[in-house]
């Protein structure tokens, strides 16, 4: 019998993407504080993350756990690519260098699709729908925060390919409910889900202190002062 993957990864994840949002840097961006060298920073680091996740993935299209969720209408490395192009210019790849919190994030990454390619699953779910979900809500602020035009340096909230997302969100939680697994690998890739929040806290870790010195630690203090419930924690696919 299938297992109800979907609302397990939702139900299992919420209080770790709860304590993501109320990491300093990203309860700040989320009340329109956005420091641009810190936000370039993290499309470097988002690069790095995604272009091992997409190697990964690819390599195991056939794979039978991992391949049906393989869509390739989700891809963000060529879209982050345009980014950095206009956040660091044309040598963007000299400069787009990885922080030690996404040297370990693509080091997991690479870990679990040599190891247990299924829980792959978890990182896929974790990272594409949840920037499917809440992408143009972001788009709009850091857009209005950096004062930037409506594609400069945002092509990664922008989903082209995906012409009606609540459709694919909801095409994408039958197939998590249709994968062939047990109970048993169904907890183990909702712990992985939990795992890839972690990296992805570590790395928004990281870029605080770029971000302290740029608004100050008062106003820093200010905006990281009382914690929020999740915004995202209704139903993240």
């Amino acid at each position: 019998m299938p297992v109800a993957l979907a609302s397990q990864l939702r139900e299992g994840t919420k209080k770790a993407h709860t304590m993501a949002e109320n990491t300093g840097f990203v309860s700040c961006f989320l009340k329109g504080v956005v420091d641009k060298a810190s936000y370039r920073t993290l499309v470097a680091d988002l690069w790095h993350v995604y272009s091992a996740m997409e190697a990964e993935i690819g390599r195991l299209a056939d794979h039978p756990i991992v391949g049906p969720v393989a869509f390739p209408q989700l891809n963000r490395r060529d879209s982050l690519e345009q980014d950095l192009a206009f956040y660091y210019g044309p040598d963007w790849r000299q400069q787009a260098k990885a922080t030690p919190g996404a040297q370990a994030y693509v080091a997991r990454i690479q870990e679990v699709a040599r190891q247990a390619p299924e829980l792959l699953v978890g990182h896929h779910y974790t990272r594409y729908i949840g920037d499917l979900s809440g992408g143009q809500v972001l788009k709009t602020i850091a857009r209005k925060a950096m004062n930037l035009g409506e594609h400069d340096g945002l092509r990664f909230y922008e989903f082209d390919a995906i012409d009606d997302e609540k459709a694919f969100k909801a095409n994408y939680r039958e197939i998590l409910d249709q994968l062939p697994i047990d109970q048993a690998t169904a907890d183990r890739i909702v712990e992985e889900a939990n795992q890839a929040f972690h990296c992805n806290m570590k790395m928004f870790q990281e870029l605080e202190g770029n971000l302290v010195a740029a608004i100050g630690k008062v106003l820093f203090g200010f905006l990281t002062r009382r914690q929020r419930t999740g915004s995202t924690e209704a139903a993240v696919a």
